[in-house]
C-alpha cells in the first residue's frame, strides 16, 4: 500500500522439479465471485504428481491493496520451481479484474475478501482437490485472508507487511505525510473522479472508490471502518466479520521489516490479533541482517531477494516453521486458543 519504485517490469521465470515434464507459462484462469463477478489471474500447474504420490500442495498469493497481480509473477514461479502449483489473481477493479469503466464502480475491502479471494479458494478446493492449500499474502491480501468464509479449509499462511492501514500506526516520520495522502488526498479524488487515479500520480493501480474510503476510514478495530454508509454494516453483520477471522485454524508466519513504513510492529499486531485460533509468530527482519541497504514494503518480492527472504517464506509453507538461522528477530509468537469443544 505505498508508491512502486522503478518500472518493475515482470517475467515468468523457467524451470522444472524432478517430477515433471518441464514449467510452461502460466495459464489465464477466470473465476466468478458469488455475485457474478469474473476475477481473473494466471495459474501454474505441475503436469505431474510428486513423487511419492503424496499431493502436490497449491498455493493463492494475495496481492497488496491496487497492485497487479503480475508483479508477483516471480515469486510464483519460484514456488512452482520448488514444487507448488501457484495461482495470482486481481481483485475486482484491478489489472486483470478491472472493469471497462472504473469510475463509481463498487469494490471494498471487504468484497475483495469475502467474494474475490473467496472465489479463488472454492475454485481451488474444486480444481485442485485433495491438494493442500497454502496462501501468501502481501499487506492487505493478510486482511483479505480473515474475511473468505472458507478460510477453515487452509493450511498455512505466509504474510508480508500484512495489516490494515490505520494511520496511527505508520512510521513515525512518515505518518502525517502519509496521513495527507492516503487518508485526505485520496478519498477526496474518489469524490471528484468517482475513483482514485492512482496511476497519473506514480502510486499504484488506478484504485475503485469503495477501495479508498475502506482505506482513508480505517479504525483501530477494523469492524468499525463500517459503521457508516457507503460501507455498511450492522452490529451482527460487524460482529460476524471478527469471528469470520477466528475461524482461520492454519499456522501463520507473519513477516515484518524494519524499513516499512506501513508495516511497523504495532500495524502487523493489529491484524494478528483478529486471528485468535492461529499459531502465529511476527518475524521482524532488518535490512542489514540480509546484507541489504533496503527491502521496505514491496521489495520482498523482488527477485533479488530469491536467496536471502524467499526460502523463509518456502520454509514455512513447506514445514510449517522456520529453517535454523532465519535472519531477524521474533516479536511475537502465540500458539492458538482453545474453546470449550476444542477442550472438551
Amino acid at each position: 500500500m505505498s508508491e512502486m519504485t522503478g518500472t518493475g517490469e515482470i517475467s515468468v521465470a523457467s524451470g522444472t522439479d524432478d517430477n515433471d515434464t518441464g514449467l510452461t507459462e502460466p495459464e489465464p484462469i477466470t473465476v466468478t465471485a458469488a455475485d457474478g463477478y469474473p476475477i481473473k489471474g494466471f495459474v501454474w500447474r505441475h503436469r505431474a504428481v510428486p513423487a511419492g504420490g503424496e499431493p502436490r500442495p497449491v498455493v493463492i498469493v494475495n496481492a497488496a491493496t491496487s497492485v497487479r497481480c503480475r508483479y508477483y509473477f516471480r515469486f510464483a514461479a519460484y514456488l512452482h520451481r520448488h514444487g507448488y502449483d501457484a495461482i495470482v489473481y486481481d481483485y475486482r477493479g484491478i489489472g486483470e479484474s478491472r472493469p471497462e469503466r472504473l469510475a463509481h464502480f463498487d469494490a471494498t475491502w471487504l468484497d475483495w475478501g469475502e467474494l474475490d479471494f473467496e472465489a479463488v479458494l472454492r475454485h481451488v478446493l474444486d480444481a485442485f482437490a485433495g491438494q493442500p492449500i497454502d496462501v501468501v499474502a502481501h499487506s492487505i491480501g493478510g486482511f483479505v485472508v480473515g474475511l473468505a468464509p472458507s478460510n477453515a479449509r487452509i493450511r498455512r499462511v505466509f504474510m508480508m507487511g500484512a495489516q490494515y492501514a490505520y494511520w496511527r500506526d505508520y512510521a513515525a516520520r512518515h505518518k502525517f505525510s502519509m496521513l495527507w495522502k492516503w487518508h485526505w488526498l485520496m478519498p477526496l479524488l474518489a469524490a471528484l473522479c468517482g475513483y482514485v487515479p492512482a496511476k497519473r500520480f506514480g502510486w499504484m493501480e488506478d484504485t475503485p472508490k469503495g477501495v479508498a474510503l475502506s482505506w482513508s476510514r480505517s479504525r483501530p478495530n477494523f469492524e468499525d471502518t463500517y459503521r457508516r454508509a457507503p460501507i455498511l454494516r450492522d452490529d451482527v453483520q460487524r460482529r460476524a466479520l471478527v469471528r469470520r477471522f477466528a475461524a482461520l485454524r492454519a499456522p501463520v508466519l507473519a513477516t515484518s521489516v524494519t524499513d516499512d513504513e506501513f508495516g511497523t510492529v504495532s500495524a502487523i499486531e493489529r491484524l494478528l490479533r483478529y486471528f485468535t485460533r492461529s499459531r502465529v509468530v511476527h518475524l521482524r527482519i532488518s535490512p542489514d541482517a540480509i546484507g541489504a541497504d533496503r527491502i521496505g514494503h514491496f521489495a520482498f518480492f523482488h527477485s533479488r531477494f530469491e536467496a536471502s527472504l524467499w526460502p523463509i517464506s518456502l520454509d514455512w509453507l513447506k514445514n510449517g516453521r522456520m529453517a535454523p538461522f532465519t535472519p531477524g528477530r521474533i516479536v511475537s509468537q502465540r500458539d492458538a486458543q482453545r474453546d470449550c469443544a476444542d477442550a472438551g
